[in-house]
């Protein structure tokens, strides 16, 4: 038997304006991904997925024949279409992927939530690709798109800047990015996965960005990867959430919803869903809980570094 594991991911700048070349700051989890590849005397793909309570929260069946991966029942079902099509896009990129008929078992396990977009899908890129030998960056973009940082997070222990060239090839940095201050950050589940597909798709309907925002960010990137205080990273903090805020044409997180929260707040990867990162000089955990919001997670234990 064969595992491979993978991190899940944390963008904390760059959100949205990544995907026009500029400068993101992204950092790999704790919490993440495992495939394991088990030979079975089938000619058979045999699929569970179990969540971090290691309950089956899926399962089914694929067909290998005739080099060609197919589901066994004619039911809709969106998760095993999403995977016939990984598979075939993997065995597309190497056809010596599932050539013979050999049957596998497949057992998935994630540590985390799978509602808080912490990088479900990218890991199953990434593990699948290493599975399959072939190119996650490129196995990603023929299944479910996006700038890719996720699958930098998927493959790195430690933080980086990530950049996408003219030609959309990715140059991935490692940085030592790890503040003196973290015991004062948070991460904070807004109850709501956000679909970054329908994100990306709204983001590209406002149009061209100014070279002159993707400097800003760059910028901003760059400063706070050397950050010395906490003052001076809540100030870039700022600087970045009103920035993006006129961008995107949508109101900050802590104007909406946390006006009287006493720190700042800044929205991560689509705004309005998944987590945000709160700066708080005292545990912010019971404000959040009063609001109706229980997932408050330090950033020691988040952050994989």
């Amino acid at each position: 038997m064969k595992t491979y594991r993978s991190n899940g991911k944390l963008l904390l700048t760059g959100e949205y304006v990544v995907l026009d070349g500029a400068k993101a700051l992204a950092v790999p989890t704790k919490y993440g991904q495992s495939l394991e590849v088990e030979k079975n005397n089938t000619n058979n793909i045999v699929w569970k997925s179990y969540n971090e309570l290691n309950e089956i929260w899926f399962e089914d069946i694929f067909s290998i024949a005739q080099n060609e991966i197919t589901k066994q029942t004619n039911s809709s079902n969106s998760v095993t279409d999403r995977l016939v099509q990984i598979i075939n896009a993997a065995q597309a990129l190497n056809p010596n992927f599932l050539k013979t008929d050999q049957g596998y078992t497949i057992t998935t396990r994630q540590d985390f939530n799978r509602l808080w977009g912490l990088g479900t899908s990218s890991t199953l890129i990434n593990n699948m690709a290493n599975w399959a030998n072939v190119d996650a960056y490129t196995l990603l973009e023929k299944t479910f798109g996006g700038s890719g940082y996720d699958i930098a997070c998927a493959q790195h222990d430690t933080p980086v800047i990530y950049q996408l060239s003219n030609t959309k090839d990715a140059k991935v940095e490692t940085v030592n990015f790890k503040p003196t201050f973290s015991k004062q950050l948070y991460f904070v589940y807004l109850n709501n996965k956000q679909n970054s597909r329908d994100s990306i798709k709204a983001y590209k309907a406002l149009g061209s960005i100014s070279q002159a925002t993707i400097e800003t960010i760059n910028h901003i990137t760059e400063t706070l990867v050397n950050c010395p205080t906490l003052s001076h990273f809540t100030e870039l903090i700022n600087k970045h959430e009103k920035v993006i805020s006129e961008l995107i044409n949508q109101e900050t997180i802590k104007s909406k919803y946390f006006k009287d929260f006493k720190g700042s707040l800044k929205s991560l990867g689509g705004w309005g869903g998944d987590f945000v990162l709160a700066i708080s000089e005292s545990n912010p955990t019971e404000y959040f809980i009063s609001k109706g919001f229980n997932t408050v997670i330090p950033y020691n234990k988040m952050v994989l570094n």
